[in-house]
């Protein structure tokens, strides 16, 4: 929904009525992941994409019958090849859409939710895309680190889908879950979507070099809020790096304990240290080798320069199993040279990582694509 939240809640301030699909569940090579979100309101303007133009057109027309029923729709497209063709998903996933009119009437709570998600406060909504109980589909609650507004029926379902989606909301994931009809952990029937609106995962940048100017680039363009931290105010300065978010003049060593112990990174948190410089480096990674809890630990330089590091890190005490977490030399091997080439190069490391991917070429390479799929887990044959 966060992509196109601006244009929902310019039709639902003025009081108009949608039609909104949501992914709730992808298997095998579904081109879009959970969470994305599509459009369509009563004039027939589409906005967004669930399938990246597979099944859009399938998603429209059943936008426009929940537009004018008021009834919520879960559908699966994909559940075979030939589907697949008859959907326009040629890719071959499978993907579930769960299509609702949407308003000021349905969803009340959205205009609070919005402002949740633009002040970056972390903000969840459960809606029960499937019960036995077709008057139950629908229902909704919102759920925040420390508190919950509305109820999916009962105590036992609030209290046992409150406490889920608290575990799906602190790292940022959108999840289908599944219960009984009362909310039953163990139980089948009650399907519950979980859109979880965490604030933007974090990147570091150590290095005011233009390098790092690259990198801030590219990392936004993923997705990261960025930090350009540099302890030399004559280079870190916000006109060299317009793409980061804050510049942070700084030791980075400093820097980066201070965000530590301020609870400011996660496990969705990435580090990139460009500086190759030992009097910076080693500092830094003294700190953030021993993090609990990051994504990606990443160190631009040579072999030597590589091998030089690592020697002294050992003399200042790191063990080897810390050290296994360090990403260096820095990035993929693409042959780049120049900063953006190289910024690409870290940006394929961060997301191989992310998902599991080997940076191999596809083209030389059989089975799924996208990494977050699921293929040991497919859905039940007789459909949503």
């Amino acid at each position: 929904m966060r992509e196109v939240l601006d244009d929902l809640m310019s039709r639902w301030n003025a009081g108009q009525e949608v039609g909104m699909g949501t992914v709730v569940a992808t298997w095998r090579s579904a081109p879009r992941q959970a969470g994305a979100s599509m459009l369509v309101d009563a004039g027939g303007e589409a906005v967004g994409s669930v399938s990246g133009g597979c099944v859009e057109g399938a998603v429209y027309e059943l936008a426009e019958t929940v537009i004018e029923t008021g009834t919520p729709v879960l559908q699966r497209y994909g559940i075979s090849d030939e589907d697949a063709f008859a959907v326009g998903l040629t890719c071959g996933g499978i993907l579930d859409v769960y299509v609702e009119r949407v308003s000021r009437t349905t969803y009340p709570e959205l205009g609070d939710v919005a402002a949740d998600i633009e002040a970056g406060r972390p903000v969840a909504v459960a809606t029960v895309v499937a019960h036995p109980d077709p008057a139950e589909v629908g229902r909704r609650m919102i759920v925040h680190p420390d508190d919950r507004v509305g109820s999916i029926g009962s105590a036992r379902a609030d209290d046992a889908i409150t406490d889920d989606v608290r575990g799906l909301l602190a790292v940022g994931h959108s999840d289908t879950l599944t219960y009984g009809p009362d909310g039953e952990r163990r139980g089948e029937g009650m399907r519950v979507f979980a859109a979880a609106f965490a604030p933007a995962p974090r990147m570091l940048v150590f290095g005011a070099i233009d390098f790092a100017a690259a990198c801030a680039r590219v990392g936004k363009f993923l997705g990261y809020t960025v930090t350009v931290c540099d302890a030399r105010p004559v280079f870190a300065t916000a006109t060299r790096f317009p793409e980061a978010d804050e510049v942070i003049v700084q030791w980075p060593h400093r820097y980066l304990a201070e965000q530590a112990e301020a609870g400011k990174l996660d496990e969705r948190t990435v580090i990139c240290v460009l500086t190759h410089d030992p009097k910076f480096d080693v500092p830094l990674l003294k700190v953030a080798l021993r993090l609990p809890e990051v994504a990606y630990i990443g160190a631009m330089g040579a072999r030597r320069t590589h091998d030089d590091r690592v020697a002294r890190l050992r003399e200042e005490g790191m063990t080897e199993e810390e050290l296994g977490r360090l990403c260096s030399p820095i990035g993929l091997d693409l042959g780049s040279r120049t900063p953006q080439e190289t910024a690409i190069s870290i940006a394929a490391e961060i997301v191989a990582l992310k998902w599991g991917g080997g940076g191999e070429r596809l083209t030389h390479t059989e089975g799924p694509m996208h990494h977050h799929d699921r293929p040991d887990s497919e859905p039940d044959p007789g459909g949503a």
